[in-house]
């Protein structure tokens, strides 16, 4: 069992298709193919279903695969630190992002790191919070900007709080309520609502709000774009809540109005799997961050 091929299957887990793991990789596709037949061979256990339109992992591909972050963590964080006695000149950083940032300029950060640290590949996944929740203690990424939510506070993470931001109602212009200067939630009960997904930190306060207020609301349509929830609600197709910083910045015209009771607000956090030695590149994109999104608290570990 090589190493190679360990981070090949790790490669086909993550893409669920040989050519873009393979590309990922930087090898051609038929070399990948055989390395992970190869692996198969010595185990003597098929880890990888192929059809002509799917690759799933059988239980085996699962349990290896899982095996695998782990083992091919801890060579890079060992090769990192090595690394680090001549400072950050090459590595990889894989980063996990929420759908909407608000006023956490992700786009900035990476411009900023890569200027600074040419030679380190970057990668970034865009998930739920809860998702990117998992895959930071999968190993499958190294940090995550997220926001907290019941489920995650409950499980071992470092958090480093870097805003935290209102949420209005964002209404249709034409809506009833649209030249209030303040709303309770309960006033939208008989609306529909457009809304974050399932699994989401915005999708959650909503939930949580509308049964606080004695109702659950009711969703018409969802989606993980801001901008298209603005735009969706503007069309006349519902109400929604959202961050003040999606609310009001440019994009499709609706009513923004306050939310008073409850009042809600979102976190947009810094996480990584507490315990974890964090490679040189983590270390530099956390300075990057701290000094760009500076919080005077220390990190909170929150065990699990």
């Amino acid at each position: 069992m090589e190493l190679r091929q360990l981070r090949y299957l790790v490669a086909l887990a993550d893409e669920r298709h040989f050519t873009r793991a393979a590309a990922r990789e930087h090898i051609a596709q038929p070399a990948l193919s055989q390395q992970i037949r190869r692996l198969e061979a010595e185990i003597g256990l098929t880890l990888v279903e192929r059809t002509t339109r799917r690759v799933a992992l059988t239980d085996a591909g699962d349990l290896l695969v899982a095996r695998a972050r782990r083992i091919l963590s801890e060579i890079d964080d060992a090769g990192g630190e090595l690394s680090a006695l001549a400072g950050v000149k090459s590595g990889r950083l894989a980063v996990g992002a929420l759908h909407t940032m608000g006023p956490v300029d992700l786009s900035l950060l990476l411009a900023s790191f890569h200027r600074i640290h040419p030679a380190v590949e970057l990668t970034v996944r865009e998930q739920s919070s809860e998702e990117l929740a998992e895959m930071l203690r999968d190993d499958v990424i190294e940090l995550a900007f997220l926001s907290v939510t019941e489920r995650i506070q409950s499980r071992g993470l470092e958090l480093r709080r870097l805003v935290t931001e209102e949420l209005v109602a964002v209404l249709p212009s034409h809506h009833p309520l649209a030249g209030r200067e303040g709303v309770n939630l309960v006033e939208l009960a008989g609306d529909s609502f457009i809304s974050f997904r399932a699994g989401s930190r915005l999708r959650e306060l909503l939930d949580g709000a509308g049964a606080a207020s004695g109702f659950e609301p009711r969703i018409a349509l969802e989606s993980n774009e801001s901008r298209r929830i603005r735009s969706l609600v503007s069309s006349g197709l519902g109400v929604a809540i959202l961050p003040r910083s999606d609310a009001v910045g440019g994009g499709a015209p609706v009513a923004v109005v306050r939310l008073v009771e409850p009042a809600l607000t979102r976190d947009v956090t810094l996480a990584s799997r507490a315990q974890r030695r964090h490679s040189p590149a983590a270390q530099a994109f956390l300075a990057l961050t701290a000094s760009v999104y500076a919080t005077p608290s220390q990190p909170a570990i929150i065990e699990s």
